[in-house]
């Protein structure tokens, strides 16, 4: 079963930030073994490129991520489909590829 990076874009805050952690929490718990990794919040990014560095990360900026274990890309979906940060903000699904380093 392939994993999914959940990547939270948005800097919108929460009206109320006790409430919306309460849910997160719940949502997480009720994905259980389907969470690989439940990740980590992401302060303020900044943006590097061929010609530097610049601040933010966009309109749309980072915000965490996740990574969860879904049958396919339609099963990932559905689970994100459930999140709570879409009250906030948007996120991102995509199939986390293996890739040999040796």
């Amino acid at each position: 079963m392939p994993n999914y990076v959940f990547a939270y874009h948005g800097s919108k805050r929460p009206e109320n930030p006790a409430q919306h952690m309460s849910r997160w929490k719940s949502w997480v718990k009720g994905l259980g073994a389907a969470f690989v990794n439940p990740g980590l919040p992401v302060g303020r990014s900044k943006t590097v490129s061929g010609d530097g560095v610049t601040d933010g990360g966009g309109p749309n900026p980072l915000a965490g991520f996740s990574i969860v274990k879904a049958d396919n890309m339609d099963a990932a979906l559905a689970l994100a489909q459930s999140c709570p940060h879409l009250d906030i903000g948007t996120i991102e699904v995509a199939e986390a590829m293996d890739m040999p380093m040796a």
